[in-house]
């Protein structure tokens, strides 16, 4: 009888990391990490799993769902939009945001990570992983980039930060869809709560312009909103016209 092994990839343990709301005029910029095994990649292929953008809002929540079955852990964060304004009024950036929280999610994660895979938002993807490292307390070798020599027997996460990850990647594109489904909740019960149809935060959105327009200098709404995009700027200087 021939002795049966396990398979090599339940031992290698995947993450991906990816966010929604980056670019919203309204509400949590959310980011997510996502570890898997090795082995577990083709199964969220075949769940459907792709770049939340691309599925509908009932496909998301049913492959979300789908995606916490299958991972060995799976995180989320809000950047508030008080930190993102706090953060821009002293000049540090969204990416450098962003880095901060993906690296506090992947020091939560207990287990021994091979790689993890970040979409990347910088032009220069390397930049954004070395970000991602600095933070991080945990060892992490940024792929790309030349390191100095690293201490024998210290086991390090090869860091791989690209454009369009949520593409190449099925555990990113597992973790966009985390983090799309987590805001769009969050959405609907700042919806709930303010009783004010929001839409869908963007500056894109007719909806949510008309509807800021309508309740500027509400005080309610006032703190979901990031304060320091242009489109705010434009949306004031078009009401005092209006005026």
């Amino acid at each position: 009888m021939t002795e049966r092994t396990s398979d090599p990839g339940d031992r290698i343990i995947l993450c991906g990391a990816d966010e929604a709301g980056r670019g919203a005029l309204l509400g949590p910029l959310v980011v997510s990490i996502v570890a898997v095994k090795q082995s577990s990649i083709k199964r969220l292929s075949d769940i459907g799993v792709r770049d939340s953008k691309l599925l509908s809002a009932k496909r998301r929540s049913r492959i979300y769902n789908e995606i916490m079955d299958i991972a060995e852990d799976a995180r989320f964060d809000m950047i508030l939009p008080s930190e993102i304004n706090d953060a821009m009024a002293n000049r540090i950036s969204l990416n450098e945001l962003e880095a901060k929280h993906f690296s506090s999610l992947f020091d939560q994660i207990n287990l021994n990570v091979h790689t993890i895979y970040l979409d990347s938002p910088d032009v220069i993807p390397e930049r954004f992983g070395e970000r991602f490292g600095m933070y991080s307390t945990k060892p992490t070798r940024v792929s790309g980039i030349k390191s100095a020599k690293r201490p024998a027997g210290v086991e390090f996460t090869r860091v791989v930060a690209e454009h369009k990850a949520d593409v190449r990647y099925p555990v990113v594109s597992a973790a966009s869809i985390i983090a799309k489904v987590a805001r769009d909740a969050e959405i609907e019960r700042l919806e709930r709560k303010l009783r004010i149809k929001i839409g869908s935060g963007y500056p894109s959105d007719a909806e949510t312009i008309e509807m800021i327009r309508a309740n500027l200098g509400n005080p309610k709404l006032d703190q979901h909103i990031r304060n320091r995009w242009a489109t705010l700027e434009k949306i004031r200087q078009r009401s005092i016209l209006d005026y």
